[in-house]
């Protein structure tokens, strides 16, 4: 996703050129592969001064020259600068004319802007001028502001969507293996999940060896994480909270095919052992950066479609049928509102789980956002017509899944595609996982009882393979790599991903098995509920006679 950077201007003919290192832990935007992030020179500050937004225009025009400069890899020049300074002088003396009140701050900022340049820009030759990377605030708001939706997503959103479609007698243990989940995925991805995921030690793109498939441990507890640490153009300390929040939702999503049949204990253990085994190895192949397995590929996953979705799926299909089928292989909707207010949840923090990944306040995460919009509500309306047409009725329970299926085979592609991909992807994940939730599920009989599989693993899957096509700038997308030639990444990596997760998962499986002596609940407690039976509470008292 992101790239932690020191940067240095290096003296040229007639401006100055930048040179980046790349620090350890880091990695480009997560919908922007190929795109380098670039240091942000530090907000200018003087406009404050001024009484006029005209006036405060013309009093940092200079610094926006040195500012747009920085961004295009130092094209700016002090002459630029210099010419600038010579329009701000004469509109600064205009309103003197006028009367300005501006007219007296005016110059001197510039003049303060021609020396950042010079200094910055086009420093003596004999010695470049070190600059120190700072945060942006406007893209530090909005990452804050996404960290926060993503996590609103799994407590309360997750877990409320799943706790509506479970019996009444298992409500609670559906609430507490979420929040459990998202306190113990909080602090295992401080001790080590972020270095895991994102260390870069021994990384070097093109060459494949054990740094390609997991990060190294030099920034174990957040060793090296500080005030002054920055990525790409947030604190490095957001960039941790933001992916925490990734890290907390994945094995969460794996518990709706674990309801009513597993314990508590091994459901922790669980989630514990496939966040090792799967979730952070395929977080840094993909996007821990040049050097990644996946990354080498050209292997585009704006937001999680293999990270997320493709594993968290294909985990709790194989848990699923590991466990074998409930005592009562239907769903039963405990609560359809509870249900519907999650989903409601969900697609909101949507916004921040795509839209965030885009690492910036710009363009980008403008694009993925609405691209989130238009595919949850193209695969809603469709979802519903064919529910209309098989049974005459609008169910509110296929409403909700549909918009789901929408969100997530958008989330791999929301940065790349443009209006007409992301419709043309709310279309077909609602027919193809409308298709695996009823008739493909029924078929095969495995008790993935609230669908995850369904939803999030062929939604995924399906939003990684369609990227290739629908990033063409043929359906109005940003990708300029040949169709052909992406989708075959997208389709590799989406296969590797789902074969090595099936295995993996199985073995953390057993592993639980053994440690937790069984990972299925009595028969007797099915009967009673988890409730009860694992936590001694209920969800809803009886009315007093």
């Amino acid at each position: 996703m992101m790239t932690t950077t020191t940067m240095a201007t290096t003296a040229t003919r007639g401006g100055a050129s930048m040179a980046m290192s790349t620090g350890a832990g880091a990695r480009a935007p997560p919908g922007a592969l190929a795109r380098r992030a670039t240091a942000p020179t530090a907000p200018m500050r003087g406009v404050k001064l001024c009484a006029s937004p005209r006036g405060g225009a013309v009093a940092v025009r200079a610094a926006r020259v040195v500012r747009a400069g920085a961004r295009k890899g130092g094209e700016a020049s002090v002459d630029t600068v210099a010419t600038t300074l010579d329009v701000t002088d004469a509109e600064a003396s205009k309103m003197t004319t006028k009367g300005g009140a501006f007219a007296r701050v005016a110059k001197p900022l510039a003049l303060g802007a021609l020396g950042v340049a010079s200094m910055t820009l086009a420093g003596p030759a004999s010695a470049a001028a070190a600059v120190i990377p700072v945060a942006v605030p406007a893209d530090t708001a909005w990452i804050l502001i996404s960290s926060a939706l993503v996590l609103f997503m799994t407590i309360p959103g997750l877990a409320a969507f799943y706790a509506g479609l479970v019996r009444r007698t298992n409500t609670l243990s559906v609430l507490i293996q979420c929040f459990a989940l998202t306190a113990h995925m909080s602090v295992l991805w401080m001790l080590c999940g972020y270095s895991l995921s994102f260390s870069t030690v021994g990384m070097k793109e093109g060459v494949v060896g054990l740094a390609s498939f997991i990060g190294g441990l030099d920034k174990i507890a957040l060793a090296g994480v500080s005030m002054t640490s920055v990525v790409g153009t947030i604190p490095e300390a957001l960039w941790v909270l933001y992916q925490m929040t990734f890290a907390i939702i994945t094995p969460a999503l794996m518990v709706g095919s674990l309801v009513e049949r597993m314990k508590f204990n091994a459901v922790m253990w669980y989630c514990t052992l496939w966040m090792f085994a799967v979730y952070f190895p395929a977080c840094h192949m993909v996007w821990g950066g040049a050097g990644g397995f996946f990354a080498d590929m050209g292997v585009l996953d704006f937001a999680g479609g293999i990270v997320v979705h493709i594993t968290a799926g294909i985990g709790a299909l194989v848990a699923a049928m590991y466990l074998g089928e409930r005592k009562e292989n239907k769903m039963h909707q405990g609560n359809l509102v509870l249900t519907f207010l999650g989903t409601a949840m969900l697609w909101v923090g949507w916004f921040g789980f795509n839209g965030g990944s885009a690492g910036a306040a710009s363009a980008g995460a403008a694009f993925a956002c609405l691209a989130t919009q238009l595919s949850a509500s193209v695969a809603a309306i469709v979802w519903t017509a064919l529910d209309v047409i098989e049974n005459g009725k609008v169910s509110v329970l296929g409403t909700c899944t549909a918009s789901i299926a929408g969100l997530a085979a958008i989330t791999p592609a929301a940065g790349f595609v443009g209006p007409v991909g992301a419709c043309l992807m709310g279309l077909a994940s609602a027919i193809v996982c409308r298709f695996f939730s009823t008739t493909v599920k029924e078929h095969f009989g495995y008790d993935d009882s609230l669908d995850v599989f369904g939803v999030h693993g062929v939604g995924g899957f399906l939003g990684t393979c369609l990227l290739g096509v629908l990033a063409s700038p043929v359906f109005g997308g940003f990708n300029d790599v040949p169709m052909l030639k992406q989708t075959i990444a997208q389709c590799t990596a989406a296969v590797m991903t789902a074969a090595y997760t099936a295995v993996a998962s199985y073995a953390c499986l057993k592993a639980t098995d053994f440690i937790t002596n069984g990972i299925r609940v009595p028969a007797e407690a099915e009967e009673v509920g988890l409730d009860v039976y694992s936590h001694g509470e209920t969800a809803y008292t009886p009315m007093p006679r």
